[in-house]
């Protein structure tokens, strides 16, 4: 009888670390959710520009349909944010809109003789998006872990 009692009183590692694992997922991917959930409705489809130090305006959409979530395992964290279409131009001017900044970017024309580029310096001013949704739902997190490993 007393040895059944102490070891009903040990748990078991495989089972707990495991349970962890899950419940870390589980609250992580949910916590991206809500942050990709905030910024898709911070941005307001409209024809006009937005305000420096506003959400940006998206014209098509576009925007608010490439912000995505995505739990890593490995290092047990959650990474949000808009994905490039492709190429570089693109990287940046996500990177430019949420800090603002200056690049060289080659505007495309066409003459007589084919395509011809000009490079200028493009100043972006900040429209930050990502960072106040992360930080609107910031304070929900300790509530989401609260009684969550059972």
């Amino acid at each position: 009888m007393i040895g059944m009692m102490a070891k009903q009183m040990f748990f078991d590692r495989k089972v707990v670390t495991r349970r962890v694992d899950r419940t870390t997922r589980r609250v992580l991917s949910r916590f991206g959710a809500y942050v990709r959930t905030t910024a898709r409705s911070s941005i307001r489809r409209r024809n006009k520009t937005s305000e420096p130090g506003r959400p940006p305006s998206s014209h098509v959409g576009l925007l608010k349909r490439l912000i995505y979530f995505g739990y890593d395992p490995q290092r047990e964290t959650v990474v949000i944010g808009p994905t490039p279409l492709h190429g570089r131009q693109t990287k940046d001017a996500l990177e430019m809109l949420e800090y603002g900044g200056t690049t060289r970017r080659v505007l495309e024309g066409y003459s007589r003789r084919g395509p011809r580029g000009k490079k200028r310096t493009v100043r972006y001013k900040a429209r930050p998006f990502m960072g106040p949704a992360f930080q609107q739902v910031k304070p929900k997190l300790p509530q989401m872990w609260r009684d969550s490993v059972k």
